[in-house]
C-alpha cells in the first residue's frame, strides 16, 4: 500500500500550490482562450479534464456559452474551490479579483496537474443581463477520470485535457495514458474534437522525483510525448489532427507549449 500513501501525499501537496498560468502582466485572459474557436464550444457539450480551480472551465462558458461543461479534477479541495469561484463569478461577472489577476510560477518547482491562469476576462465585468446562467451550464466533480469506475452516460462534443498528461503519466504510466486516450475517444460523439496541451519530456525529468511512484514510472515510460500523436491517430482512431500553436503571446519561458486538436 505504500504507493497508495505515496500518491495521497503528492496529491495533498498538489493542492497547496498555486495554480496558474505564468502570464504577462499586460495580457487579459488566459492566452489559451483567445486562440480557441468559438465554433468549438458555443451550443456544445464540453468536458474539461483536470479542471483544477475551473477558472478556464468557467472562463469557456462565458466566453463563448457552452451548451454545458463539466469539469472534472482528482482534487476534492480543487473542487470545492471551482464552486466557490463559479458561485463568486456569477455574482460579480469576473473571472477574478484585480488583486488575484496574475500569479507566476514554475513548472520546475509546482507540482501541479493544471496550471491555470486567473485573470479577468477582456471585457472586465459582465452585466447581469448579458451574463449567461453559469450555474445551468458549469458543473465540477471529483474524481480520478483514469481510474474512475463512473459510468458516463454522457457524451460530448468537446473534451480538454490542458497540462494534464505528464501528472497522468507520472502516477499512472503508459497504461494510464492509453486509458485517458481511449476513454476520451470513447466519450466524445462523431466529428467531435480532442484539444491537448502536452507538457515536454524535459518536465517530465524535472518532476520525476515528486513521489517514488512518478520516480518508478518515469523509468517504465516507452510513449514519450512525441508519440502521443502516433498514439491517437493510428491506435486510438482520430482521423486527423492539427496543432493550433506552437507558442502562446504572452506566456513565459516553460509555459509556450504547442496546442494539439484532434478531430473524431
Amino acid at each position: 500500500m505504500w504507493w497508495f500513501f505515496a500518491i495521497h501525499s503528492y496529491w495533498q501537496r498538489r493542492s497547496k500550490q498555486a495554480w496558474s498560468l505564468a502570464i504577462d502582466r499586460n495580457v487579459g485572459e488566459d492566452p489559451r482562450l483567445e486562440i480557441f474557436k468559438k465554433e468549438w464550444f458555443a451550443g456544445k457539450d464540453c468536458l474539461d479534464i483536470g479542471c483544477n480551480q475551473g477558472l478556464v472551465t468557467i472562463g469557456l462558458a462565458m466566453k463563448f456559452v457552452c451548451r454545458s461543461i463539466l469539469g472534472v479534477d482528482i482534487d476534492k479541495g480543487l473542487i470545492e474551490t471551482a464552486n466557490w469561484n463559479l458561485r463568486r463569478i456569477s455574482r460579480t461577472g469576473n473571472v477574478a479579483p484585480e488583486s488575484a489577476k496574475v500569479h507566476n510560477s514554475s513548472d520546475s518547482t509546482t507540482h501541479s496537474c493544471r496550471e491555470e491562469v486567473v485573470s479577468e476576462m477582456p471585457n472586465g465585468n459582465i452585466s447581469k443581463h448579458e451574463q449567461p446562467d453559469l450555474f445551468e451550464i458549469i458543473s465540477f466533480r471529483s474524481e480520478n477520470f483514469v481510474q474512475s469506475t463512473h459510468r458516463y452516460t454522457e457524451r460530448y462534443d468537446t473534451i480538454m485535457c490542458l497540462s494534464v498528461t505528464k501528472w497522468i503519466h507520472l502516477n499512472w504510466g503508459d497504461d494510464g495514458i492509453t486509458t485517458l486516450f481511449v476513454k476520451i475517444w470513447s466519450l466524445l460523439r462523431p466529428g467531435g474534437i480532442f484539444i491537448m496541451e502536452p507538457q515536454p519530456w524535459t518536465s517530465y525529468r524535472k518532476n520525476r522525483l515528486v513521489s517514488e511512484v512518478a520516480k518508478e514510472n518515469f523509468n517504465d515510460i516507452c510513449i514519450y510525448p512525441e508519440k502521443f500523436r502516433e498514439i491517437l491517430l493510428d491506435k486510438v482512431g482520430f482521423r486527423s489532427a492539427e496543432v493550433i500553436t506552437n507558442r502562446l503571446v504572452g506566456s513565459v519561458a516553460g509555459f509556450d507549449r504547442p496546442i494539439e486538436v484532434y478531430y473524431k
